[in-house]
């Protein structure tokens, strides 16, 4: 018999409260099945990944996703062709409770709410790398992310812009048994479409013109980590087969060559997009989808989680500040008073060009007090900042200063500017939108 020292701590799992829900079919070709919702994504349509697959042919292949939330479930058409209608009305993104019928082509689904409630794990912490957050929504996050992170599988990455998408996927690689290994990060509304292939796969010497020497893609880079394929759906759909090919077979052959090199990576995607409406759309391959979307991690927006203004800009403030300082009450009245469409991105960037400038409570120190410059471009580093934000810091300046450069030379053709800019038209309009600018009418997608 062993005998026993110490008492062991008991670990108390920490849960969140959602409603016990579950779907009906109650009209159409499969009355009676039934749709038992839990943690996560659920999705409904004709193919055979749905969680829900219909035979109805008026419905889409991914027609809907569902989530459960504290009041309800949170339903958002993916750009069906037939739509989905709640209640009588034609929605778009909707929550529903008891009774609602949901309505997807000539099948009629009825939302039934169980009398208990059911508990789904979330995380006991506020943070995960550098994602920080006290609300529900966001150690639900938390708890998937940590679950996650050490196994091998293929995480899709979901938000707006701003919510925080790339530091998610460092993150993830830094709790993976990768962490040791190379973190590679590709955007693909970044690089010319005429450029990507190369990027992506490398190539050999004379595999077209310019190509002078061998040279590694991307995948052969994050060998042995992690790749992560940022704004994914942006990618040329000439180019998804390929990449399915990478990710299917672990592979990857070079421009110009015919010898087929193994990788070993990981792979992490995001988007600011509903990569469903775009495989409904035609311009985002189905195959290639439900190979990203192995596990599906949806970062939510900042409004949708007003009491985490706070305490990302508390430790925003104490990055710069100091572990002790506290945010000025000025500031803080000003932060609850924002609409934050910008999401996290917008109020980082806000709470250092407070301390840089001077809050109403902090005032911006006096030019006496502001030490010689070193040289012109010395004078405009923000030395106050750790590496990582001044560089961010510069790479936001520089933007916004470049688009309305290229705009200005363009003659405000947007498409024009893109051109010259080496990107695609898209990408290009999402740079105008950091930066506070909107297309001209008629420039819009």
């Amino acid at each position: 018999m062993v005998e026993r020292n110490h008492t062991e701590v008991l670990q108390r799992e920490v849960r969140a409260k959602v409603l016990a829900a579950e779907l009906i079919v109650v009209d159409g070709p499969d009355a009676g099945r039934r749709l038992h919702l839990s943690e996560g994504l659920a999705r409904i349509g004709t193919a055979p990944s749905n969680d829900l697959q219909l035979t109805d042919p008026t419905v889409s292949r991914l027609h809907a996703d569902l989530r459960l939330a504290e009041d309800g479930i949170l339903v958002r058409d993916a750009g069906s062709t037939n739509g989905t209608v709640i209640d009588g009305l034609q929605v778009v993104e909707a929550t529903v409770g008891a009774g609602a019928t949901i309505r997807v082509g000539n099948t009629t689904l009825r939302v039934e709410i169980g009398e208990e409630p059911v508990f789904i794990e979330v995380s006991q912490r506020d943070h995960f790398g550098d994602l920080v957050g006290t609300s529900i929504d966001m150690r639900r996050v938390f708890g998937i992310l940590e679950r996650v992170a050490p196994t091998e599988a293929t995480v899709l990455l979901q938000g707006e812009t701003g919510t925080g998408k790339d530091v998610a996927a460092r993150a993830i690689h830094a709790a993976s048994a990768r962490a040791d290994g190379p973190f590679v990060a590709v955007d693909c509304g970044a690089i010319a479409e005429n450029l990507i292939e190369s990027e992506l796969f490398g190539h050999v010497r004379g595999a077209f013109s310019g190509a002078v020497s061998d040279r590694q893609g991307a995948v052969e880079e994050a060998n042995g980590g992690t790749l992560f394929f940022d704004e994914i759906g942006e990618l040329p759909l000439s180019l998804q087969p390929k990449l399915l090919r990478v990710l299917e077979t672990r592979t990857v052959r070079r421009v110009g060559s015919n010898t087929a090199r193994p990788v070993d990576v990981r792979v992490i995607a995001a988007t600011n997009r509903h990569l469903p409406a775009e495989v409904n759309a035609g311009t985002f391959r189905e195959d290639l989808y439900y190979r990203l979307a192995v596990v599906t991690v949806e970062l939510p927006p900042l409004r949708a989680r007003r009491e985490d203004v706070i305490v990302i800009a508390t430790h925003f403030y104490r990055r710069y500040r100091g572990p002790d300082a506290a945010l000025p009450m000025s500031l803080v009245a000003n932060l609850v008073s924002r609409e934050w469409r910008g999401n996290v991105r917008e109020l980082r960037n806000f709470i250092e060009r407070s301390i840089s400038m001077g809050t109403p409570s902090q005032p911006a120190p006096p030019v006496s007090e502001i030490p010689p410059a070193l040289g012109p471009l010395e004078a405009l580093v923000p030395s106050n900042l750790p590496l990582r934000e001044a560089r961010d810091w510069w790479v936001d300046q520089f933007e916004a200063a470049y688009v309305k450069a290229v705009l200005q030379r363009a003659g405000g053709n947007v498409t024009r500017a893109a051109e010259l800019a080496g990107v695609n038209r898209r990408h290009f309009q999402r740079m105008m939108v950091r930066v506070g600018l909107r297309a001209p009418a008629g420039e819009e997608d």
